[in-house]
């Protein structure tokens, strides 16, 4: 299969988590993606989560399909080789904090000088204009900002974080929308862009922000300040994780009026079910403590599989709460492509088979293959500058 990004090229100065996941979907899809890094430490994504070798599976999913050079922009010759290779790419994406690539000398305005057609994709917290523009930020707090963060755990408890960088990965998605919908104008206007149509903003924030569903209209509609629910959703009921007999939670969102009275049926309440009060979510919701009180006393009485076995055959929507080990033997994951593996330096006398999770979305009926794992540091410093600069050296 050709890939739709197929003689699209990247250039990517972009550290850490939000440039470098637009970086990857963009590369997953066929752009040549060059990575810039800094010598001698790289990308510190590198070493985040490193429990062995030299190299983090953090890095190595993260900047997969892609090609590692290493330039020092603190130099001239640095600088000036970004502005070059620039010249010969579609995209140039980057996460610095606003003003630094100004200083540096390589300005979108510079950069465009040589490209008129270069497409300019900029990440930061709060966006490259307004009174917080210069100030720094990690997604941490730009989940804060966002309202993200004050929803997220239990209402008597301070606020926790979800597990994973979640506001990096949705600015990285915008940005790599962001980036695909520039490159699909500019191929449909005849005029050609101005620099300011080709100038993509992700601000950490206003991704988080644009995530929230309707947290903005609900408080200037109604007044209401939504507040955290733990394992609910507020509003909607019953939708809840649910203790088994053997150790083990499920998920079981009955939450639709239709999926609602057969549900109750199965957990042997038809009483529930038919309570003209629990006929809508609003009702239910009022009553969310004493319906989760008789699911919990339903799940409880049987282990996880029997629990999930006895909801499928009811069309009642469940499943387990996966693990790491859960998801590396599941059909339904290995059937469309979803975990691949690589043969990975860890630091062992040998390489280590490695499964990677595939590329979304699925074109077809399966994952894309990955075509590499993120590479080591500088691994195509020598491929790049000879074939784009004409530079034999490194």
């Amino acid at each position: 299969m050709s890939l739709p990004l197929s003689g699209v090229r990247v250039l990517e100065l972009g550290n850490y988590i939000a440039a470098p996941t637009a970086a990857r979907m963009l590369a997953d899809f066929g752009a040549e993606v060059i990575k810039v890094e800094r010598p001698g430490t790289g990308d510190e994504l590198r070493n985040w989560r490193l429990y062995s070798g030299t190299t983090s599976m953090l890095y190595r999913t993260i900047n997969r399909n892609k090609k590692s050079i290493v330039l020092d922009l603190r130099t001239e010759q640095g600088r000036q080789d970004v502005i070059d290779i620039a010249a010969q790419c579609d995209i140039v994406l980057e996460n610095f904090r606003p003003g630094t690539l100004e200083k540096w000398g390589i300005s979108p305005e510079k950069l465009s000088e040589k490209n008129p057609e270069l497409i300019i994709t900029r990440i930061s917290a709060f966006g490259q204009t307004g009174p917080m523009s210069q100030r720094p930020g990690f997604a941490a707090v730009a989940e804060a900002y966002g309202g993200f963060r004050n929803l997220v755990g239990d209402p008597d408890r301070p606020p926790v974080r979800v597990g994973v960088s979640i506001g990096d990965s949705i600015a990285g998605l915008y940005a790599a929308f962001g980036c695909v919908i520039a490159l699909f104008q500019r191929k449909t206007t005849k005029s050609g862009l101005s620099l300011e149509q080709r100038s993509i903003d992700v601000a950490l924030n206003e991704s988080i922000l644009s995530m929230m569903e309707s947290l903005i209209p609900d408080y200037l509609a109604y007044g209401v300040e939504r507040e955290r629910t733990g394992g609910r959703m507020e509003g909607i009921a019953p939708s809840n994780a649910y203790p088994c007999n053997d150790g083990h939670s499920i998920i079981i969102a009955g939450n639709g009026d239709a999926i609602f009275q057969r549900y109750m049926e199965t957990i042997d309440r038809p009483d529930l079910g038919a309570d003209p009060d629990l006929a809508s979510n609003a009702g239910r919701w009022k009553r969310r403590d004493e319906l989760d009180a008789a699911i919990s006393a339903w799940t409880g009485l049987h282990s996880r599989a029997e629990a999930l076995e006895i909801l499928d055959a009811a069309g009642v929507p469940s499943g387990p709460i996966y693990t790491a080990a859960d998801i590396v033997v599941d059909e339904q994951y290995n059937a469309r492509n979803m975990l691949q593996n690589f043969a990975v330096d860890t630091g062992e006398d040998q390489p280590v088979d490695v499964g990677f999770v595939g590329i979304v979305p699925v074109i077809g009926d399966k994952s894309l293959p990955i075509r590499s794992v993120g590479p080591e540091l500088g691994e195509h410093t020598t491929e790049v500058l000879r074939d784009l600069l004409g530079r034999s050296e490194n």
